[in-house]
């Protein structure tokens, strides 16, 4: 492309930010560095009575987890600053000033009781969606009704007053979306939009097209509730006299509940048991705590990759990308049209992948801190070779704990029904002189101690599902886990030999039970 492509990811700071907020930082970061791009981050923040502490720190820290770093925005720097909305009022002001000059927007003194009172008046004549346009606003309280004199004085004596866009009658807007197609409005669908409220503050509409007209924003690449405000986005860029530099846009598809029915909410993650937000978030009411994917044990690499096959696939059958990789293959035109089911199995077998692809020393660092919640401090080296003997058996991190916590763990309960299937009173003495042949071991490792088991069975006509599920149990008190004499290189021969002798007076008192 022979444009600069700048996008920009503009989250509103009025709680955790949800999945589907990310999916769109994510598909924008890939336009932007696949075409050698900018990715600006800008925060919306211009509704202050929903603005919530800490949203914004939220926001950034999540970016940074999943490596998505603006290239510019609060923090990150930049020349088209201030990138908090909050901090541009005055920009906003001049240019609804220069709207009003233009003869593209009025001035409007109706108050909220007035327009509650003429919804209920249109509702009681079967109008239940009223709305301030080009036939109401001729009887409205504004100044398309007011003489200029009486406009002057309402805003001399401070009469509270919003700014609304002033659509054309009988015209339509048509633009091509990068998604979709070309999309058209007829302007008798729309209503004049309120630009600057009461307040003084712009509304997202006002204040969304003067900064992505200022920042030169290229390519505007969000989610689909949107489009139904593109018409007016486009009538406010003509307004302006900026018709030569309106954007491409680009609306993605809903992100839908796993069941496929309606668009996935806050509120799905406890109904369904999944995380829906990145990373873990706790507000100050009791029900304001939302569980995160970091901390349900996901690894980043993971979530990006599940998350970029949400509404868009490269056309191949190749479903692991690293970020750097989706940078390279990602395109808009392979975005779907239609919503994507949120498959959270599908995500568990993305981070089972990505955990499996990940070095045992790593994700002994990531899993320490589950290991020690529990009590148990394991040296490093210990705790990678355990990481690498589980993970083939994990999907999320937590598994390394549910899987292995007999690693860390000296064995409290042993599988009862099992040691009872398979434990006689002549295995015993099998098993003393097993354990003494494995005292005298010179090395303690995988292929030695399998020819000496195995060599063992065979001399004392023994079979093998005689001796090693009975060995699986001693160590882990389960027949579930890795393999036997992989197990017992990690444990060494000290702890496998005190493990082994336990369980032989375990087994003898479970078996007479």
């Amino acid at each position: 492309m022979s444009q600069k492509i700048r996008v920009r990811f503009a989250p509103s700071p009025t709680g955790p930010l949800h999945i589907g907020g990310v999916r769109t930082a994510l598909y924008n970061y890939l336009f932007a560095k696949k075409h050698n791009g900018v990715f600006c981050l800008r925060i919306e923040d211009t509704d202050q009575a929903r603005y919530v502490a800490g949203a914004e720190d939220y926001i950034k820290e999540t970016l940074g987890w999943l490596g998505l770093v603006p290239d510019e925005g609060p923090g990150y720097g930049g020349d088209f600053g201030p990138y908090r909305q909050s901090e541009r009022k005055d920009i906003y002001l001049k240019y609804a000033q220069e709207l009003l000059k233009r003869g593209k927007a009025y001035y409007a003194f109706d108050t909220p009781e007035e327009l509650d009172a003429r919804r209920k008046m249109e509702a009681e004549r079967g109008n239940h969606s009223f709305k301030y346009d080009a036939h109401s606003r001729k009887e409205m309280k504004n100044s398309l009704t007011l003489s200029e004199e009486e406009v002057q004085k309402r805003i001399s004596a401070g009469e509270p007053y919003v700014i609304r866009l002033l659509v054309p009658e009988n015209d339509t807007v048509t633009f091509e979306d990068l998604v979709r197609g070309q999309v058209t409005f007829e302007t008798s669908e729309l209503d004049d939009k309120v630009l600057i409220k009461a307040d003084g503050m712009p509304t997202y509409h006002m204040a969304n097209i003067v900064d992505d007209h200022l920042m030169e924003i290229s390519h505007v690449i969000r989610g689909e509730e949107w489009l139904p405000s593109t018409g007016h986005h486009v009538l406010l860029y003509k307004a302006f006299g900026w018709g030569d530099s309106i954007p491409h846009f680009a609306h993605l598809p809903l992100i839908l509940k796993p069941n496929g029915k309606g668009k996935l909410s806050k509120r799905d993650g406890a109904k369904f048991g999944i995380p829906v937000f990145p990373l873990d978030w706790k507000g100050e009411g009791e029900d304001d705590h939302y569980p995160g994917f970091r901390e349900y044990g996901f690894l980043p690499e993971a979530v990006i990759n599940f998350l970029a096959f949400l509404g868009w696939n490269p056309g191949t059958d190749e479903e692991l990308f690293s970020l750097d990789q989706l940078c390279q293959v990602f395109s808009l035109d392979k975005i779907h049209k239609g919503g994507a089911r949120f498959d959270y199995e599908k995500a568990r077998w993305y981070n089972q992948q990505y955990i499996q692809r990940t070095d045992d020393g790593k994700l002994a660092s990531l899993v320490r801190p589950i290991v020690e919640a529990k009590g148990f401090s394991p040296d490093d080296g210990f705790l990678t070779k355990v990481c690498g003997l589980l993970k083939e058996r994990c999907q999320v991190l937590p598994d390394f704990w549910e899987n292995g916590f007999w690693f860390f763990d000296e064995v409290k309960e042993y599988d009862t029904d099992n040691v009872k299937k398979r434990w006689t009173p002549e295995l015993k003495g099998h098993f003393e002189k097993l354990i003494a042949r494995l005292a005298e071991a010179e090395t303690f490792e995988t292929p030695e101690l399998e020819s000496m088991v195995k060599a063992f069975i065979n001399d004392n006509g023994l079979k093998m599902g005689q001796v090693l599920p009975l060995l699986r149990i001693a160590l882990a008190g389960t027949m579930k886990g890795p393999g036997v004499f992989e197990t017992m290189e990690v444990f060494g021969k000290e702890e496998t030999l005190k493990r082994l002798k336990k369980a032989l007076a375990a087994f003898d008192d479970i078996a007479e039970a």
